[in-house]
């Protein structure tokens, strides 16, 4: 395709590693996270990570990364939690994340890529920043926006994900599902065949596949939860304090298992937390491990998240993976701007 990109807000490279399974080359990430150096440059090879905020940079920086003729993308997911319904108000305006799209679009008006794009949760749509953000772009360049439920795309979890493309070369947009490379995939189908571990275990072929502990109580409630269900399934004596109120009884999709033959829930950053969602394994008394999180994230099996013979630390690796792009979603976008160039071939 001749396109390469630059990441903002990388993470710890979903984006980046499906763009560039799908043909764009990728030459730069950058991420306040420092974390995210050795999962982005070890596994997508050629590109640079780079700890700096994006508010600091221009567009002259970014730049130096591309070559004449080139196409260029400025891709990117500016932080989305001050805008997620698990933030549930506790962010406003003033907190800086909120700032990080108008820098995206700062970064567009003095770049001027031929293409862009942007992936984050769909409550982004009900806020001004992003109806700035849009009418900004489509001062020069066709938009489209949509919301994606991500199994619709192959990805084995009911994710739902606002994605914008935008072109200066024609009308843009995302890729209609492919019945034969988008097929529903279930849990059992992504993380049905790795190996047992018991709470608090660890894999000695892949230190990734390592799960948290359990205190008594919760190996008790674990064995009482159901596939699909919650903490109504207990007995009252185990229910939390803090459900028992009347405004703890609504949130009912913690404390369960998922189930096998249907997709995970939205991985979260606290995915490896047994009382964080319905992250319970379906069968295995304990909650996933990062590495069956990171499949249902669509990483691949061998990515690396830390450099060999480091701690693992649940919390830092588990944030790295429930930041990201998931990776098919990635390699989707990156179909699309294939399909959309095939139509609108750009002039010489």
């Amino acid at each position: 395709m001749n396109v390469s990109a630059v990441d903002l807000f990388c993470g710890a490279g979903g984006l980046t590693h499906g763009l560039m399974a799908g043909g764009v080359q990728v030459r730069a990430g950058y991420d306040i996270d420092n974390a995210c150096k050795w999962p982005f440059e070890r596994n997508n090879k050629g590109a640079k990570f780079f700890g700096q905020d994006v508010s600091a940079l221009t567009g002259e920086q970014l730049s130096t990364w591309f070559k004449p003729g080139e196409i260029k993308l400025l891709a990117g997911c500016a932080p989305c939690q001050p805008f997620s319904t698990y933030s549930l108000g506790k962010t406003d305006s003033t907190d800086k994340r909120w700032s990080m799209l108008s820098e995206f679009q700062r970064l567009v008006d003095e770049l001027k890529p031929d293409l862009v794009t942007m992936e984050n949760v769909p409550q982004l749509m009900k806020h001004e920043v992003f109806t700035n953000f849009v009418t900004a772009l489509q001062a020069d360049y066709y938009v489209s926006v949509r919301t994606v439920l991500c199994t619709e795309y192959g990805i084995p979890q009911t994710r739902k994900r606002l994605v914008l493309l935008a072109s200066k070369f024609g009308p843009i947009e995302l890729r209609q599902k492919d019945p034969k490379k988008d097929k529903l995939r279930s849990v059992s189908a992504v993380i049905g065949k790795m190996p047992h571990l018991e709470a608090g275990q660890q894999d000695a072929s892949d230190p990734l596949h390592i799960c948290s502990a359990l205190s008594p109580q919760n190996e008790i409630r674990i064995k009482a939860s159901l596939p699909g269900g919650s903490w109504r399934d207990w007995d009252s004596e185990l229910v939390a304090e803090c459900h028992r109120g009347e405004a703890g009884k609504s949130f009912s999709s913690v404390y369960g298992r998922m189930e096998w033959e249907k997709p995970s829930p939205t991985i979260t950053t606290q995915f490896f937390g047994f009382g964080n969602g319905r992250f319970g394994h379906p069968e295995q008394d304990r909650a996933l491990s990062l590495r069956e999180g990171a499949l249902l994230q669509t990483f691949p099996k061998k990515y690396s998240f830390v450099k060999p013979g480091t701690r693992v630390e649940m919390k830092n690796i588990g944030r790295l993976i429930g930041n990201a792009v998931p990776v098919k979603l990635g390699t989707v976008i990156a179909e699309s701007i294939a399909a959309h160039l095939s139509r609108h071939r750009p002039p010489d």
